[in-house]
């Protein structure tokens, strides 16, 4: 089986959508632990909750990547920000078939995309997307490292990317970054 993340309910036909790729995609993971970051995006909670009004697509924020054996690595770019993220929100994981349609995404590992639309096979409700991520990690499916946690050269790294992308970002990401960074 292959797994997707949506806050969105009943959902009975994953339909491509434009992506970070540029191109109408659906994404998978064949860990379903990794697809629980998809389940709130950061900007657009930010924005929502306090009251900016947006018409259009968020950026996505994505503070996470993989460790070399391809596990799920989450950091929190400033204080308390997974909690922020994540406490409270709830959503549904998918699930597919492996199908011919359904291909592995070139540099990610144990992601796959498909530019049809698939159907669902199955769904896990998840009440709370900061308890699932803090099980998961507690499990070693996922490594979490909080802010304070953080080396000096990330903390170095992370200052000045929210520099660079707050000159380059779209309204409602310099929204975020003015209200989560103090810029």
């Amino acid at each position: 089986m292959l797994y997707h993340a949506s806050p969105v309910p009943d959902i009975i036909r994953l339909v491509p959508h434009i992506s970070n790729h540029g191109r109408p995609l659906v994404y998978f993971s064949s860990r379903p632990e990794n697809t629980l970051v998809y389940l709130s995006n950061a900007v657009e909670k930010c924005c929502r909750e306090k009251g900016f009004v947006h018409k259009g697509g968020y950026t996505k924020w994505g503070p996470y990547g993989f460790s070399g054996e391809g596990t799920l690595t989450l950091d929190e770019y400033y204080p308390d920000a997974i909690t922020d993220t994540y406490k409270g929100v709830s959503g549904y994981i998918y699930a597919a078939e492996e199908s011919e349609d359904i291909v592995p995404l070139e540099g990610i590992p144990f992601a796959f995309i498909s530019e049809r639309e698939v159907e669902v096979k199955g769904r896990e409700f998840v009440p709370d997307a900061y308890s699932a991520l803090m099980r998961a990690a507690e499990e070693g499916k996922i490594v979490i490292t909080e802010y304070k946690d953080l080396s000096p050269a990330k903390l170095e790294w992370i200052a000045k990317t929210v520099k660079r992308e707050y000159e380059e970002g779209s309204e409602e990401y310099r929204f975020f970054l003015r209200n989560k960074f103090a810029l």
